[in-house]
């Protein structure tokens, strides 16, 4: 049940700083502080209203997820996509928080990887996307180890 309730705080940390970030036009930044503020000081201040693990965990989800709010309407137009998004990140989230004990900067990579994830679910939709993505993989890979080998004749 605890976990559930990461995986709904996580869409609607997403949705609800999509919203105020592109409808309210607050921008980003604002748009996650305004809603993080709020949902980070119940938890602080209301420890006893919810367990402990839920008291410790619902803050740092919820500030990971607005983080997927404050992409830009340009890459990510749907409240579908970025309730997914938010899914994706509190599943990364539960499996992977042991893992990044200590490390900076761990809500932004989650937050990330999740954008990421749900971007690159077109070119798997489309057999001719796929491709063209990795045509565009090897012209890469191919201009790199050009790169590399001109420093090294220089050299």
């Amino acid at each position: 049940m605890e976990k559930l309730l990461l995986i709904l705080t996580g869409i609607c940390g997403a949705i609800a700083t999509y919203y105020v970030n592109t409808r309210l036009k607050q921008g980003p930044v604002r748009a996650s502080a305004l809603l993080t503020l709020p949902v980070a000081a119940f938890c602080y201040f209301f420890p006893e209203l919810l367990s402990g693990y839920l008291a410790k965990n619902i803050p740092v989800v919820f500030i990971g997820s607005t983080f997927i709010g404050m992409v830009s309407a340009q890459k990510m137009s749907s409240y579908v996509g970025i309730a997914i998004t938010g899914l994706v990140f509190a599943v990364i989230y539960l499996n992977t928080s042991k893992f990044f004990d200590g490390y900076g900067g761990a809500l932004g990579t989650s937050a990330c990887i999740s954008i990421l994830v749900m971007l690159c679910i077109p070119y798997f939709k489309s057999k001719r996307n796929l491709t063209i993505g990795m045509l565009q993989l090897r012209r890469m890979a191919i201009k790199g180890w050009k790169r590399s080998k001109d420093k090294s004749l220089k050299k």
